[in-house]
């Protein structure tokens, strides 16, 4: 593996770009939380690269995009996968065409519902991502495969609530992008709903998510 490039520094980790076997590589390296007892935070260090790696190698199977892990370092805290240099945010998009074309543009709900097939399938296997943000998912050039990134909160084996808080994760991402996201919004349920026969129950919760939402923003 090559020298390494430093992207960004998050809460709980920090990206690298580099090489591994001469491919173009993301290493992701979690750093120590020194409030925490060394021991106690090795343990939960360790729990949450297993089920990140667990989760991407996942979702590889069910056939919904996501990074190739490449190798999982314990002892160093790292997992190393692959690099999609060429890809863009979906925050990204939002902003451009939604300036350029506005939010109700043919590109744009063709991109959202593709991000709702994603999801439906993810959500299928009751897998929950756990910090599903617009600049976490990914698109090609082309705005026709889309990627899911950044597993470090995932889970396994969530119900409707979870699936729901995944849900308005995102929803309120796509609203911090643009004033009028109803329509992108409303493409990616439609297609969620249109994947999955399992959506309407999570629909349903994301109305009482929503309702404690507002009620959290009035009290402050």
């Amino acid at each position: 593996m090559k020298e390494s490039e430093l992207l960004k520094q998050g809460a709980e980790a920090k990206i690298y770009r580099t090489s591994f076997c001469g491919r173009p590589a993301i290493v992701k390296e979690r750093f120590r939380k020194t409030y925490r007892h060394p021991e106690l935070d090795d343990a939960i260090t360790v729990d949450r690269i297993k089920a990140e790696a667990r989760a991407l190698a996942r979702c590889r199977k069910l056939g919904v995009h996501a990074p190739t892990v490449y190798h999982v370092d314990l002892a160093r805290r790292r997992i190393v996968m692959q690099d999609l240099p060429e890809a863009t945010t979906v925050r990204e998009v939002i902003c451009r065409l939604s300036a350029s074309e506005g939010a109700g543009c043919a590109p744009l709900l063709a991109l959202a519902g593709r991000v709702g097939h994603l999801l439906a399938a993810l959500h299928a296997a009751g897998l929950v991502h756990g910090d599903l943000t617009t600049s976490n998912l990914l698109v090609d050039p082309d705005l026709r495969t889309v990627t899911l990134i950044d597993f470090g909160l995932s889970g396994a084996g969530g119900g409707a609530e979870e699936l729901a808080v995944d849900l308005y994760v995102l929803e309120r991402a796509v609203l911090s992008t643009h004033p009028d996201s109803a329509p992108i919004t409303g493409r990616v349920y439609e297609a969620y709903r249109a994947a999955w026969p399992g959506a309407d129950a999570v629909l349903r919760k994301l109305d009482e998510v929503r309702l404690r939402g507002r009620k959290r923003l009035m009290l402050g």
